[in-house]
C-alpha cells in the first residue's frame, strides 16, 4: 500500500491498493473510491467487539476495502480541522490514542478499547475511562485536532499537559492524573487538573482539541428565542 496526505488543514489521505491488498475505516471516512474496489461492512471481530469500539468513541461497524486489481484508489478524509498522522506498527509496538482517533488502517492492524488501569486518570482524564488501543502490524492513521507536536520522553522524564490535548502516546508511557496545586490557580488557572505522562516512550499533543474549539465558537452562535 502506498499513500499520499492532501489538503492542508482539512487533510485527505489518498491511498493506492493492489490486487488483493485491504484497507479498512469507521463508517462515514471514506471520501471516494475507485471503480474496481470491493467493499464489506462488519463489526471487525464480532458484536462485542464492536461495541467496545463504539465505547471509546467509534462506530460499532467498519467498512473494508479491497482492490480486486492493481493501483485502485481510496480516499479516507478527516471530520474536522487538523492532520492526518500515520503510524507504523511492526507487531511488537502499541499506540494509545484519544476517543475518535483512528480513521483508517490496513488490515493487518487491529483496534481495540484500552481501560485506563487509574481510577484517577479515567475520571478526570479529559476523555474518559476508555481509549483507543493500535497493535498489529500496517499502517494506521489518527485524526490529530490541530497541529501535532511529538515528544519522545527518556525514562522517568515528566511531561505535564492538559488532558484534552493528548492526541496519542506509546503504551510504554505511564498516564496519570495530577491536581493543580493552590486556590488562586484553581480558580483562574487552567483548570482541576494536568495529566501527567512519564516515560520512557513517544508522546503525540495536539494543538486544538475539538472540545475546546466548540467552546470558543458559543459566544458567536445565534441564540434561539422562544415565540
Amino acid at each position: 500500500m502506498e499513500y499520499e496526505i492532501k489538503g492542508g488543514s482539512f487533510p485527505i489521505v489518498i491511498c493506492k491498493l493492489q490486487k488483493g491488498e485491504t484497507m479498512k475505516n469507521e463508517t462515514g471516512a471514506m471520501a471516494f473510491m475507485s471503480s474496481d474496489m470491493k467493499m464489506d461492512t462488519n463489526t471487525g471481530g464480532g458484536l462485542l467487539k464492536g461495541l467496545g469500539r463504539a465505547l471509546s468513541g467509534d462506530t460499532i461497524f467498519l467498512n473494508f476495502f479491497t482492490a480486486q486489481s492493481d493501483n485502485q484508489q481510496i480516499g479516507f478524509a478527516a471530520r474536522t480541522p487538523g492532520k492526518i498522522m500515520p503510524i507504523r506498527l511492526n507487531g511488537s509496538n502499541t499506540i494509545i490514542g484519544q476517543k475518535n482517533a483512528f480513521l483508517a488502517a490496513e488490515d493487518g492492524v487491529n483496534l481495540d478499547i484500552y481501560f485506563r488501569n487509574k481510577l484517577g486518570a479515567g475520571i478526570f482524564g479529559g476523555e474518559g475511562f476508555i481509549l483507543q488501543k493500535f497493535t498489529g502490524t500496517g499502517i494506521v492513521f489518527l485524526e490529530i485536532d490541530g497541529e501535532v507536536i511529538e515528544y519522545d520522553l527518556q525514562p522517568g522524564e515528566k511531561l505535564l499537559v492538559d488532558p484534552g490535548h493528548i492526541a496519542a502516546m506509546e503504551e510504554s508511557v505511564e498516564f496519570d492524573i495530577e491536581r493543580v496545586k493552590g486556590a488562586k490557580n484553581i480558580l483562574f488557572g487552567e483548570g482541576l487538573f494536568f495529566a501527567r505522562l512519564q516515560g520512557p516512550g513517544k508522546v503525540w499533543i495536539q494543538t486544538m482539541p475539538l472540545s475546546k474549539l466548540a467552546e470558543a465558537l458559543i459566544p458567536f452562535l445565534p441564540t434561539t428565542t422562544e415565540k
